[in-house]
């Protein structure tokens, strides 16, 4: 795949792609963990070929599918590849390649991955010949730093030519200049897709709470919000893996943290959050949860918020201790105990109104 270009390393690619399609599915646990086969290192050096479109798409699909067994999340994410595979990836997001989407799903499912999400935020490549590490929001060419120019919507756009790879200049030399080239009608929906799975990634890097702690000091909370308040959707509307719907979920996992509750208050989510707690259904219950673990009193909720925060986090605490989700809106796992706790015992002691609270639905042992 390596040793050769245009034709022969698509090949080459194509066929690792179609041994962990789809149809192969069983192939790709033994490719990644058997020991047998070295597949990730050389598909993670063709996610950057400058001179074939083909070999970086299919490396970026072979990647992907790769990723989806969990046995092989914990070989990319923590084993002896992951730093090439992660470096691949986020050099082909930096470069803004056709493929960068991609590239982004594929982190996003090793971040499912909960006890590799803090290293990989910490990937912080320094430049040859350099010994001492960069801390990640030092570095442009850190995770953290690139996916935050995806939210400002800063990284340039690098010719389609070899890259010496010596300096940072060469890739964000505009990093944090806004890029004024107008895309073509087919790079914007590409750039969308860009930004939906950058938010994807970050709703799960955020579930960490030294995460947390780097990621508010960047301006990817002040984009997230406002993600949510631009929105020409109605929240009833928001799809799962929406542009939305990650991003709400992003407030709500940086919100479960101390830490990082300043940096959503000042980016102006209060205000957009509780227009959305009146909704039904799962987005209602995560601005409520949000609501909450950020401080807001149940005074500050709107007619018919505080009712509708009360019964649909009493009954997600409920489904949490039944090791069941809610048909149709989430599924046993993707709420925590701990956070679902703290918010309803937040509204419940901070309530004037004690007739308020007796809408609250029955909660077992499971509060108290």
């Amino acid at each position: 795949m390596t040793e050769k270009r245009g034709q022969q390393s698509a090949g080459a690619v194509k066929h690792i792609y179609v041994l962990c399609d789809v149809g192969h599915k069983q192939n790709r646990v033994p490719m990644v963990c058997s020991g047998r086969y070295n597949v990730l290192d050389p598909l993670a050096e063709c996610l950057n070929d400058p001179h074939n479109n083909d070999t970086r798409r299919l490396a970026c699909l072979a990647l992907n599918n790769l990723s989806i067994p969990k046995e092989c999340k914990t070989v990319m994410a923590l084993g002896p590849s992951s730093t090439a595979i992660i470096g691949g990836l986020c050099k082909a997001i930096a470069s803004c390649w056709d493929e960068a989407y991609l590239c982004c799903i594929c982190l996003m499912n090793l971040s499912f991955l909960e006890d590799g999400i803090t290293r990989m935020l910490q990937y912080s490549p320094a430049p040859e010949g350099y010994s001492l590490p960069i801390h990640p929001l030092d570095n442009p060419k850190s995770l953290v730093r690139i996916i935050e120019g995806v939210f400002n919507d800063t990284l340039a756009v690098v010719p389609k030519v070899p890259n010496n790879g010596n300096s940072y200049s060469s890739i964000f030399g505009n990093m944090f200049k806004r890029t004024v080239t107008k895309p073509k009608p087919t790079s914007v929906t590409k750039k969308g897709e860009l930004l939906r799975w950058a938010c994807g990634l970050v709703k799960n890097l955020a579930k960490s709470e030294e995460n947390a702690a780097v990621l508010t000091k960047t301006r990817i909370p002040e984009r997230v919000v406002d993600n949510i308040k631009t929105s020409a959707t109605p929240p009833s509307q928001w799809t799962t893996n929406s542009l939305e719907d990650f991003s709400l979920f992003i407030v709500l996992n940086l919100a479960q943290w101390q830490v990082a509750r300043p940096s959503l208050i000042e980016a102006g989510s209060i205000d957009v959050l509780k227009r959305i707690t009146v909704e039904e259904g799962i987005q209602g219950l995560k601005a409520s949860l949000s609501c909450s673990l950020l401080g807001v009193q149940p005074s500050g909720f709107p007619q018919d918020g505080l009712a509708m925060a009360i019964k649909s986090i009493s009954e997600l605490i409920a489904n949490i201790g039944e090791e069941k989700g809610k048909e149709g809106q989430y599924a046993h796992g993707v709420f925590k105990m701990n956070m679902a706790r703290e918010a309803y015992d937040n509204l419940i002691d901070s309530a004037d109104d004690r007739e308020e609270l007796a809408i609250a639905v029955p909660l077992l042992n499971f509060v108290h």
